[in-house]
């Protein structure tokens, strides 16, 4: 395997403290991980579609980091804390150093875009076209689109004595417009909002050609401002913070708090102006002023703003330019036999504990028909679930309600405080309670993140407990994006454990309990994951050689970091696949020299964790919600399961396997921060751990 070069490694943190050069800047290594995911549509092996993808995600990446990151960043300099990150960094200079960075990813985004990725649709008879580049047959038909579907929703509003600044919605796309009145040389501002409710790109007849909603707007400015001159106009994009700073603790009603602050959030500060090159100075500093931000937060942009959007046109229908789609498939053990019919799911768990691995595996003919069949099922009694994100129309969430309405005993832990997805989980929450069943919202100033399902059967020797345990969400949606496992199992000490967690859920109590099998945050996983570091360093030290290799999507969490570094001081060999943030710095001489680090980026959003330690030729591996971040083992409360099927193991070994061997979409990191893309040596066979982890699902399901 070769290694090919990166870009310019992240910036150096000033030596404030003796261990600020054992860290990286957890900002900065998100931007990096963005990078990676910006290099996906530069990568000429794509097809177009696939790569216009990226360069969305890659935008609505940004998007959010702006949001949640520099929001938060931005709220601790205002409020003059002087605390430094664990490398050393003051918030002040974090904003600054990122700002820079992201304006360098910006412009190879906007280079990526008009130098690859459009020509090659182009070559393929997909084009972005100006208003002003159409035909005759074809203004006319914009014409009466405008006159029908856009003009009647449009409102523009201007800027004067009477007309005060108009409120700027988040992530809302808008045109500033320059007007005069005929034979005067004073010019006005006026504002017009492009409606989200309409398709961004407007789809001639007859074709793949698309004209930009603000592009059509532009165009017809003259019906909107009648008897004004229109000057000039330009389009620019306002991203506000995501959270008002409200503490969850001093909430009496959780619910209320957080419908309060979601409607607090429309209003909440603007971090980012994004505007077009061509916009002049004037109309940028009229925006700044009115927006209350300084230069360093306006953004210079080409077109098109509001990138993520590039996502509608990456999904038309033109299947020849994008990869051939992977379909689920049901696991084995789950299949309808010779005569059609579905295995009984819960004799198939009392058999031996289930594995399951998304979106290899189906997450409908598991996850889903684990809980439609527990609601249907007379025998029964009670459902508990934990609900974080969940997809809009949740067939899971309308098994719960079925369950619920059936007389079951429904008890369901929802997270109001997903971020972005609020709204959505409030609404579950009152569909919930008005269908019977007990909805909570877990343990003040915690949010709940693990991923669990309970389901409690009365059966001919008593009671039984199957636990469904998982890296990730119940989210129809994302399980065909996103890697994820989850494990079915009706072990007696896993099902007590698990109900004993649900217990302090719905009581609102984390108390210092203790747990046989599973670890839960924040009570104790971070010690069980120490103990299992240290377990490794006093092997190795015996002479019995330790082992940790730990998939995660990010690695944050200082004290979990430091224990890895003494591991590698002890001479344990560390292999992580981190997606995301990576504090650590592997291959220093005499503190992580040991430590490999490697990213996997490909069509599937790498999400599970799975961590595995050698124990001395006694493997342990597990599966957990939590990444190794301080905000996952301090204050969000997660569940980490061991796997101890040999079966199971074998396959978790399997998929870890798969990507400390991958030369196509895995880059490793170095110890100043530069990420290396891996290629194949000379002769070396290709290996894509995504395209080899669906080829063995194939071949389980015998049809290789």
């Amino acid at each position: 395997m070769t290694l090919v070069s990166g870009d310019a490694p992240m910036p150096s943190a000033p030596a404030a403290r003796e261990d600020d050069a054992l860290f990286f800047n957890r900002e900065l290594s998100w931007l990096e991980f963005n990078r990676r995911v910006l290099a996906e549509a530069d990568d000429e092996t794509l097809p177009p579609l696939d790569r216009l993808k990226f360069l969305a995600i890659f935008a609505g990446n940004l998007d959010e980091f702006f949001m949640k990151r520099i929001g938060g960043l931005k709220l601790q300099h205002a409020s003059g804390r002087v605390a430094l990150s664990p490398d050393g960094r003051t918030p002040e200079e974090q904003l600054r150093d990122c700002c820079a960075l992201v304006r360098e990813l910006t412009a190879r985004a906007h280079r990526v875009l008009f130098d690859a990725v459009v020509p090659a649709l182009a070559a393929q008879g997909v084009l972005v076209v100006r208003h002003r580049d159409l035909d005759e047959g074809e203004r006319q038909w914009c014409d009466r689109y405008f006159a029908a579907s856009v003009f009647p929703i449009l409102t523009p509003l201007g800027l004067d004595v009477s007309h005060p600044f108009p409120f700027i919605s988040n992530l809302s796309l808008s045109l500033a417009v320059a007007v005069r009145a005929p034979g005067s040389a004073e010019l006005r501002f006026a504002r017009v909002k492009v409606p989200p409710s309409l398709p961004r790109w407007v789809r001639l007849p007859g074709g793949c050609r698309f004209v930009p909603l603000d592009d059509l707007i532009s165009s017809h400015l003259e019906q909107l401002f009648p008897g004004l001159e229109i000057v000039e106009a330009h389009a620019f994009r306002v991203t506000r913070a995501a959270g008002t700073g409200r503490h969850e603790e001093a909430a009496e009603d959780l619910l209320e708090s957080i419908q309060e602050e979601l409607l607090e959030r429309r209003f909440a500060p603007v971090v980012r102006l994004e505007v077009v090159p061509e916009m002049p100075a004037w109309m940028r500093n009229l925006l700044a002023d009115e927006l209350e931000i300084g230069d360093e937060d306006v953004h210079e942009a080409g077109a098109p703003l509001g990138a993520r959007d590039l996502l509608q046109l990456a999904g038309i229908d033109r299947p020849e330019l994008r990869e051939e789609p992977w379909h689920p498939l049901t696991e084995p053990r789950l299949a309808p036999g010779p005569d059609g019919r579905e295995p009984d799911i819960f004799r198939v768990i009392r058999e031996g504990d289930l594995l399951v691995h998304h979106p290899y595996d189906s997450f409908v003919t598991s996850v889903q028909r684990f809980l439609q069949v527990a609601a249907e099922d007379p025998s029964v009694l009670a459902i508990k679930q934990t609900l974080y994100r969940t997809s809009k129309d949740s067939p899971v969430v309308r098994a719960l309600m079925e369950a619920a309405e059936r007389g079951k005993q429904v008890a369901v832990l929802i997270e109001l405080r997903a971020s972005f997805d609020e709204a959505r989980n409030i609404e579950w929450a009152e569909a919930l309670e008005e269908a019977g069943a007990h909805v909570a919202y877990g343990v003040v100033g915690y949010k709940t993140h693990a991923k669990v399902s309970l389901v409690v059967r009365q059966e001919e020797d008593g009671l039984r407990a199957y636990a469904h345990l998982a890296t990730g969400n119940y989210n129809t949606d994302t399980a065909e994006l996103y890697t994820d496992l989850g494990l079915f199992t009706c072990d007696p000490q896993i099902g007590a454990d698990t109900a004993q967690l649900f217990n302090l859920l719905t009581t609102g109590q984390l108390a210092e309990r203790r747990f046989t099998r599973l670890a839960v945050a924040p009570i104790d996983m971070r010690d069980r994951l120490l103990a299992l570091i240290e377990r490794e360093v006093a092997h190795q030290r015996a002479g019995r050689g330790g082992r940790i290799v730990a998939k995660m999507n990010a690695l944050e969490d200082p004290r979990l970091v430091m224990a890895l570094y003494d591991a590698s001081t002890a001479g344990v060999p560390i292999d992580l696949v981190v997606r995301g943030v990576c504090r650590l710095r592997p291959g220093l001489p005499g503190r992580s020299a040991t430590i490999r680090v490697r990213s996997i980026v490909g069509r599937f959003l790498e999400h599970a964790r799975i961590f595995h330690f050698g124990n001395a030729g006694h493997p342990e591996f597990y599966i957990a919600s939590a990444d190794w971040m301080s905000r996952n083992l301090d204050y969000r409360v997660e569940a980490m399961t061991p796997v101890d099927d040999p079966q199971l193991a074998a396959r978790l070994r399997e998929i870890l396997d798969a990507q400390l061997a991958d030369n196509c979409k895995a880059w490793e990191l170095a110890a100043d921060g530069r990420w290396t893309k891996c290629r194949p040596a000379p002769g070396e066979p290709a290996r894509s751990s995504q395209r080899l982890l669906a080829q063995r699902t194939l071949e389980r399901a015998g049809r290789a």
